[in-house]
């Protein structure tokens, strides 16, 4: 009986330590010299935003400009009162305008102006299609004069003085056909024009465009079709393109 009681003792003895063992493990990892170590802490919280931002200034101070902003060199008077009229910038006159306007060689008004190696310029007021006219004027302007030149084909070598009306108004859209002197005595609308007016009879013709004269003559004297002396329009009926 006390033999059994013994043994039994004994086996509670055993399971008691085995639970011990049991409960203790993965709960510690044992040191250098066998002992427990200390339990762990709890982490602690991430700093917040602000904190972080207020601490990478403290450590990296030249991330701020203190001077970033700051104007130089700063005009107390740049505040000034403009509302007085002298203080202003005062708008030009026509008579400035039109003396920087002779300055530049532009011509102004209705008036083209002629360079020194026989072209015209167009004034600033002229239509589109007196300028088309002008340029293409300025095309042939230096070509030598040919009877029947520029009637068969529209690029050519010479011209003749109906050709070289045609060959300027074609360009500018006025025309689809070259006509001769005759046809542009009865082309178009009667009388001068405001831009453009056409002196033509059966045997010659020519024009004013802008206030410049476009005449084959002009070659002996010039060297240039355009003129800026008129001649007489004696026995020229006078015609004008419609519209201009």
């Amino acid at each position: 009986m006390r033999l059994r009681t013994t043994v039994i003792a004994a086996l509670a003895a055993l399971l008691l330590a085995g639970a011990a063992a049991v409960a203790g493990c993965g709960t510690s990892e044992p040191t250098a010299t066998g002992a427990s170590a200390p339990p762990a802490t709890a982490a602690a919280p991430p700093p917040r935003y602000e904190e972080q931002a207020v601490d990478k200034l403290q450590r990296n101070p030249t991330a701020v400009d203190p001077d970033a902003g700051v104007r130089t060199n700063f005009d107390p008077n740049a505040h000034a009162d403009t509302t007085d009229p002298a203080r202003l910038p005062q708008p030009r006159t026509d008579a400035e305008i039109r003396a920087e306007l002779r300055k530049s060689g532009i011509p102004s008004g209705q008036q083209a102006a002629l360079t020194p190696d026989g072209l015209a310029v167009a004034p600033l007021g002229a239509p589109d299609v007196v300028r088309a006219v002008i340029h293409a004027g300025n095309q042939i302007a230096r070509l030598p004069y040919r009877y029947g030149g520029g009637h068969q084909t529209w690029i050519d070598t010479a011209y003749d003085c109906s050709a070289s009306i045609s060959f300027a108004f074609a360009a500018a859209g006025l025309l689809d056909r070259p006509m001769v002197s005759g046809d542009l005595a009865r082309w178009g609308d009667p009388g001068p024009g405001r831009w453009i007016t056409i002196y033509a009879h059966g045997e010659h013709a020519y024009m004013y465009v802008a206030g410049l004269r476009f005449d084959t003559s002009g070659l002996r004297q010039t060297g240039s079709r355009w003129q800026t002396a008129p001649r007489s329009g004696a026995g020229f009926t006078v015609r004008h393109p419609p519209g201009l």
